[in-house]
């Protein structure tokens, strides 16, 4: 009996050992995955032309649900997995850069005036606005803040900084998020090159060229034959242009480059534009039909449930 006992208790423990084994097997290939960190993930998709995700890029953070450029507006976007964030950087009096579409604070706060004409310390005391005129507690950031706030979290596209890049450059370099940050411009390679050169190996830039037609686009070739293609064009398709962009876009994609478009307003994006696909959300449909992998949008929450649907986004 005694035998016996032992016999039973032994082949429980080899029972609950294996089943324990089987357990954690899920858990250690989680664990793995979660390893991988989540801006490793955004940069391997955006160095990735033909990832099968679509990423989305929201136009002055959440400024629905917060005022535009503001911190809370770049947390929103982190929050419900935004790719990528686009802000716009301003210069101050005294030489420090900030959060600030305008040129002027008028339509952002309840303060008048050049952004240029005024320090740090004072920009430091007015509060942003939201949607509707309503000042709020958020004040306007500064380019470190927001890069700080984004760190290892979501990329980030610099806009109206070209001209200012070398300023810039100092804050992106001294937060650590060189490999974060896109920043764009209506050149063509030639003035790149000559205007930003020293800065091509070390920071990701996109080219904006307007698109009219699919026939063969020097701009287009110039950028996508020189030896360090962009990751990225961003492509403006008027209104009412009714071109056929899902070959022309692929071909595009197939020689490492992404293709953005902007859902901003009709006039970006052959009139799919972010307003209707609000009241018809299968709009969006547009975007995938011609091979658009990477959307800018002021709807980012609506595009991230669309993409999520048709299992384009993670």
């Amino acid at each position: 009996m005694r035998y016996l006992i032992i016999q039973i208790l032994t082949l429980s423990l080899v029972f609950h050992s294996c089943k324990k084994q089987e357990q954690t097997k899920p858990n250690d290939k989680n664990n793995k995955q979660e390893s991988i960190s989540k801006i490793d993930r955004l940069i391997h998709n955006l160095e990735n032309s033909n990832s099968k995700e679509v990423m989305v890029v929201a136009h002055r953070g959440d400024w629905r649900n917060a005022p535009e450029n503001s911190l809370q507006a770049i947390q929103n976007c982190i929050d419900i997995g935004v790719d990528m964030v686009e802000i716009d950087i301003r210069e101050t009096k005294d030489g420090h850069l900030i959060l600030m579409h305008d040129e002027t604070l008028d339509r952002t706060t309840k303060t008048s005036g050049l952004v240029k004409d005024f320090t740090l310390d004072s920009i430091k005391k007015i509060k942003l606005v939201d949607g509707l005129d309503i000042e709020t507690p958020h004040k306007i950031p500064t380019l470190e803040e927001a890069l700080l706030l984004s760190k290892d979290k979501i990329l980030i596209n610099l806009d109206k900084s070209y001209n200012i890049f070398d300023k810039c450059y100092e804050v992106v370099k001294k937060t650590n998020t060189l490999k974060q940050v896109v920043i764009k411009g209506r050149k063509t390679l030639n003035q790149v090159q000559q205007e930003f050169g020293e800065y091509l190996d070390k920071v990701c830039f996109m080219p904006i060229i307007t698109i009219s037609n699919t026939e063969k686009n020097d701009m287009v070739e110039s950028y996508l034959q020189n030896d360090q293609p962009p990751l990225a064009i961003e492509f403006i398709v008027p209104d009412n242009s009714n071109l056929k962009l899902d070959k022309y876009f692929k071909e595009i994609q197939k020689r490492g480059t992404n293709v953005w478009v902007n859902a901003l307003w009709a006039s970006l994006c052959d009139g799919y534009d972010d307003e209707k696909a609000a009241l018809d959300i299968s709009i969006y449909d547009w975007y995938i039909k011609n091979n658009v992998n990477i959307i800018q949008t002021d709807r980012p929450k609506i595009l991230l449930e669309f993409l999520r649907s048709k299992g384009l986004h993670h």
